[in-house]
């Protein structure tokens, strides 16, 4: 690995992203409706999260959208609605739009993600505020305290992710940022293996937190939060790498 070879290019790929030269840079999650509040932000970026795994996110984000702005279904981004009806009647609202694909796994990771933070925290602010805006406490509760309670949102790929969408979106300044990892989905991947940070047989070989830590180490000591390499690498790769660098 040439890593000042592979440095320049990253910078090159940072500035190329903020310029807005980097082809059609939409992000998914820039598909929301009108919110009224801080928490409704919250629920929004939340739980259509934890259902975004081996799916195309822009689709995901449209379904999102439109089960919020419909107020025969906007019921399932109230927790304690959730926490208070059946699996069933959740099913029926979460299945009209395509928010939910798997008509029992996408139905349960919802409503148990409902019922854990109904129960402990009331609601995602709570929780929030719990956590005192620490990254790496938001991380123990999530990841460790209440892993069950949180399927698929307590997966590091998703929870690095979603720590980050709070930042981005909803005004979160979570303590600790530097920490969050990478999140090394398809796109993460082969623009890694482009750039020469792993080896297109090292696919298969590395788990994505093997895949964090690689990026995590070459970026120890730029400056450069391993985070916010994310949507330069994800839109390179989305884009066909047709931009130079």
């Amino acid at each position: 690995m040439n890593k000042e070879l592979i440095l320049t290019k990253v910078r090159k790929l940072l500035d190329l992203y903020s310029s807005g030269n980097l082809g059609d840079t939409t992000m998914p999650e820039g598909t929301h409706p009108v919110f009224n509040n801080q928490e409704e932000k919250l629920l929004y970026y939340t739980f259509p999260m934890a259902l975004n795994y081996q799916r195309n996110s822009y689709k995901l984000w449209e379904a999102a959208k439109q089960t919020w702005e419909d107020e025969t279904t906007k019921q399932i981004f109230d927790i304690k609605w959730v926490s208070e009806h059946t699996e069933e009647e959740l099913r029926e609202k979460l299945l009209k739009y395509k928010l939910a694909l798997q008509p029992n796994k996408h139905i349960d990771t919802w409503k148990r993600i409902s019922e854990t933070i109904y129960s402990n925290w009331r609601s995602i602010s709570k929780l929030i505020e719990w956590s005192e805006e620490d990254f790496l406490y938001l991380k123990e509760l999530i990841q460790k305290q209440h892993k069950k309670g949180f399927p698929y949102l307590s997966g590091p790929k998703i929870f690095n992710y979603w720590s980050y969408i709070l930042t981005e979106y909803c005004d979160i300044e979570l303590k600790y940022r530097n920490f969050i990892e990478i999140a090394p989905d398809t796109h993460v991947i082969q623009a890694s293996v482009r750039l020469g940070v792993i080896e297109e047989d090292d696919i298969s070989k590395l788990s994505r937190e093997e895949v964090s830590k690689i990026w995590r180490s070459l970026l120890e000591g730029t400056g450069i939060d391993p985070i916010d390499v994310h949507s330069s690498l994800w839109f390179w790769s989305r884009g066909g790498f047709k931009v130079e660098v």
